[in-house]
């Protein structure tokens, strides 16, 4: 009779921790299942946001240093999506996506309207936070980084200035003198307020200024009352002479 009980407490004991072996398995498997959909799930966002800011990059005609660093993450991310999950639907639609970016050429003329100029700062924004992710994760040295940024940030400028340089072309060939006149001011005051040393700056401040002077030449004051007043006093000592 005690043999009979302790078989059965044996029984129950085993059973019970086959039970908790198999709830660890579960869970465990789970948990896996859980942490790699939410890594595609990233890998997805950052795959798609590196190669459209890739794309756009190429466009503005971006310093190649620049793409080829952000080509190479990319490569990563999209190795990554590989190994995870290589027959997947996410796998295939990466792939045409990387096909579509690496025929990309420059095509500074495309981002005159506001549409595209929003998009494009959006993805230079998103470049100049992945530089600085870089950093903290030891991929790239904090000058390089900032030297990459110093870039970007002169990229975004220039872009929102020249489409209001273009705005203004376009404005003055249909005699909407206002409205180039404002645009030409926007691109004037973005490129003054510019973090830049001025050399870097001049020739597009110099190009909006001639076209500021057209529609709206400065004007004279004159000599003013002091250089007036200077020619007074020569004159009465040449006399006295």
């Amino acid at each position: 009779m005690l043999s009979d009980n302790l078989i059965f407490l044996f029984l129950i004991a085993v059973l019970g921790l086959l039970a908790l072996i198999l709830n660890y398995v579960i869970t465990t498997r789970e948990e896996e299942k859980a942490a790699k959909s939410a890594r595609m799930k990233w890998l997805k966002d950052q795959s798609e946001h590196t190669l459209n800011a890739l794309s756009v990059l190429k466009e503005i005609n971006c310093r190649s240093d620049i793409i080829d660093k952000l080509n190479q993450h990319a490569l990563s991310l999209i190795e990554e999506i590989g190994i995870l999950a290589p027959d997947s639907d996410l796998m295939t639609d990466i792939s045409k996506i990387k096909d579509s970016t690496d025929r990309a050429r420059p095509k500074p003329e495309a981002f005159t309207n506001d549409r595209a100029v929003r998009k494009a700062q959006i993805y230079i924004r998103f470049a100049e936070k992945l530089f600085s992710e870089m950093v903290s994760k030891g991929k790239i040295t904090a000058s390089l980084a900032k030297s990459y940024q110093l870039e970007l940030y002169w990229l975004n400028i220039t872009l929102v200035a020249d489409a209001h340089y273009t705005h203004a072309m376009d404005q003055i060939q249909k005699n909407d003198k206002l409205t180039a006149l404002a645009h030409l001011k926007h691109a004037k005051a973005m490129l003054v307020r510019a973090t830049v040393p001025k050399r870097q700056k001049q020739e597009r401040l110099d190009k909006v200024q001639v076209q500021l002077d057209l529609l709206q030449p400065r004007k004279d004051f004159g000599r003013g009352a002091l250089a007036d007043s200077m020619d007074t006093y020569h004159e009465q000592k040449q006399r006295q002479l």
